[in-house]
């Protein structure tokens, strides 16, 4: 299949013409910094839509193939294929100074930054383009994201699927197509821009293993150290640290890299340091013992409490439909929800959830907003009822542009209590634009002018007997519509594992701001177990991989929860959102959460967050254990204060 030829017609202008390096890899596993590279393809193609060069080879990983079923190469097979570190140089000078273009770029992208770490080589990718993400923009009509199904939709023939050289062929016939529905839409790319990636932290490195024990509080005077309690350790020792955090960790205790006011005891021999920790522990009221104690002490630790292990999930959902099907267990009711920061989030109605497992945080004493953690009690929603007469708006997908951002608010809110579903960007699933006061001024008018989509004023928002109902667009699947406070169950597949679950945050492309999207794994306590469970772009993976931070663009992130292999301690993940400096979510505007199953699936819930004023920091969603179930549920609950703040809420102190 050659691609070197007219019929490539890319868009000819400087926002969709680039050089571009396809890229797939197929490996031994998914993580990158343990499993290996097996095979490598790739395509380079020029501004014009010529191909100039390709490249393929399989390699010898020096390890176990791992899962020959997906992919078909054995050990035998690769034997005496050359090694990564020999065929490094060439595949750099292939990415170098092109855009690295894969489907679920940041998988490719990490194996290929950890190989070249191996080799002692830099990875030369200043910025990559994902059109599993750039098609997530364009919202085609399929059942979901995968190559072969794009592939099919867009009219690319595939012929050996998880080949790597005919994916990335394929690849390119899809980015073609996408960068003709991107011009069409007048969509800007996802680009990411990737800095160099030969640190230290993309070599292997033996995972954390997690503290068994709950926390049991501070140490008492004179009192023993007990399993599960929270250390940390600052300044000059003695003994090398190494050797006391593994004596400690040994006897059951969780050592921190930072101090919160959920820290048991500091080790000190300088209790009148000004290190950061000793500063933190004076002000908490963290109890402060040296060297010589702590190691009295550590012949002595009582048992603890372990951490309540979850049994297996005892049903199975087959079905989206069977969703919302309630669990068995009955749970206590929350306390009620402080009033948010912000005076818009009135506009959305509490509503107690009874059945909820959220139990507010306590806040941090100078905090004057809602504590960390704390749910909008809102009841589950039914599934979606299409055709019911009072959700005229069912299968239709609104895009409502100017008004104040508090009336542009209400109006995404009245959608959703029409049936529909209120979109943040043009995209191929809008099927109506509500325009409020000077939204016709909007640069996306002209476009959505030409795609001659239906133009509403607001008041077809106050009608709903006058919605014409053959607008809306046919998809065999949609996803459930939920509102602030949403909750809905996490289908099980019918004998298959649980999936990993992908929570996507999605806004408008900003360019006085960047947002940060983070993740806090949560025990029973409502507490981080230790530091490295907060997920945030300096580390972005749990030690054990079982949540890990992705960005697909300037414009979106994702949170992947492998909830079949979390910790027994982790009964909740928190996905949050930060803004760093003066810029707020009021002027940001709508944020939009999609849950899927797997990297490609299509989203079984979607949720649109845009209370928000004068907030910098929100929390969008979690995922929560609910019996033998996990559960997802919206938030979008704003506080004015930085990430540094929620974060200490949740037992770490990011300074440090």
């Amino acid at each position: 299949m050659s691609l070197a030829s007219a019929s490539f017609d890319v868009p000819a202008t400087d926002h969709y013409a680039h050089d571009w390096a396809l890229v797939d890899v197929e490996t031994s596993g998914l993580v990158a910094r343990r499993d290996r590279v097996l095979s490598v393809a790739v395509v380079t193609i020029g501004p014009d839509g010529e191909q100039t060069g390709e490249f393929s080879t399989l390699l010898d990983p020096g390890c176990d193939p791992g899962p020959v079923h997906v992919h078909g190469l054995t050990a035998e097979r690769l034997r005496g294929s050359p090694t990564f570190d020999q065929v490094a140089g060439r595949i750099g000078a292939m990415l170098q100074d092109r855009v690295l273009v894969a489907h679920n770029a940041q998988f490719d992208y990490d194996f290929l930054a950890h190989e070249f770490a191996r080799a002692r080589m830099w990875l030369p990718v200043s910025q990559r383009l994902c059109t599993l993400a750039l098609n997530r923009q364009v919202d085609p009509p399929t059942d979901d994201m995968k190559l072969g199904t794009l592939a099919a939709h867009y009219g690319v023939p595939q012929q050996h699927a998880h080949d790597a050289l005919d994916d990335t062929r394929v690849l390119a016939g899809i980015l073609r197509a996408s960068l003709r529905q991107a011009a069409r839409l007048d969509l800007p790319l996802p680009l990411v821009a990737c800095p160099p990636r030969a640190e230290s932290r993309f070599t292997p490195q033996p995972p954390k293993t997690p503290c068994a024990y709950r926390n049991p509080g501070r140490l008492d005077p004179g009192g023993p150290l007990r399993q599960g309690m929270k250390i940390a350790i600052t300044g000059e020792t003695a003994h090398a640290r190494a050797e006391l955090v593994g004596r400690a960790v040994a006897a059951g205790l969780n050592m921190m890299a930072s101090v919160s006011r959920h820290t048991s005891v500091l080790v000190t021999n300088e209790p009148t340091g000004d290190s950061t920790k000793a500063r933190r522990a004076l002000s908490e009221g963290v109890p402060v013992i040296d060297e010589h104690t702590f190691l009295r002490l550590l012949a002595d630790v009582r048992a603890g409490t372990a951490h309540e292990a979850t049994a297996a999930p005892a049903v199975t959902i087959a079905s989206p439909d069977a969703a919302t099907a309630p669990a068995a267990a009955p749970a206590p009711t929350p306390a009620p929800a402080p009033a948010p920061a912000s005076a818009s989030a009135s506009a959305q109605v509490p509503v107690t959830e009874p059945e909820s497992t959220t139990a507010p945080v306590p806040a941090e004493p100078v905090l004057p907003s809602p504590s960390p953690g704390t749910a909008v009690p809102v009841p589950r929603q039914p599934a979606d009822s299409v055709g019911s007469l009072d959700k005229p708006l069912a299968g239709h997908r609104v895009l409502v542009l100017g008004g104040v951002h508090a009336d542009a608010a209400a109006a995404r809110t009245r959608v959703v209590e029409l049936g529909g579903s209120a979109a943040i960007n043009l995209s191929a699933s809008v099927t109506d634009v509500v325009l409020l006061a000077r939204g016709e001024e909007d640069r996306r008018m002209s476009r959505i002018t030409a795609l001659e989509l239906p133009v509403h004023d607001g008041h077809w928002l106050t009608a709903p007997a006058s919605i014409d109902r053959g607008t809306a667009a046919v998809r065999a699947q949609k996803p459930q519509v939920l509102p602030r406070g949403g909750v809905t169950d996490l289908p099980v597949p019918h004998g298959r594992p649980a999936p990993d679950w992908y929570i996507t945050a999605s806004w408008a492309p900003q360019t006085d701001c960047e947002i940060d999207v983070v993740a806090f794994l949560l025990d029973e306590d409502e507490q981080v177990t230790f530091d490295e469970e907060f997920i945030f772009y300096g580390a972005p993976e749990s030690p054990a991989g079982t949540v890990r931070l992705l960005t697909g663009g300037p414009a979106e992130q994702t949170i992947v929860v492998d909830v079949a292999s979390l910790p027994p301690a982790t009964r909740k993940v928190v996905v949050a959102a930060a803004i760093d400096g003066v810029t707020t979510f009021g002027t940001v505007g709508a944020i939009q959460i999609g849950a899927a199953a797997g990297n490609s699936g299509a989203p079984i819930a979607r949720a649109t967050l845009d209370a928000a004023t004068t907030e910098r920091t929100m929390l969008l969603a979690e995922i929560y254990r609910r019996g033998p179930l996990w559960r997802l549920r919206t938030i979008g609950q704003g506080y004015d204060h930085g990430l540094d703040t929620l974060a200490r809420g949740y037992g770490v102190d990011i300074a440090d």
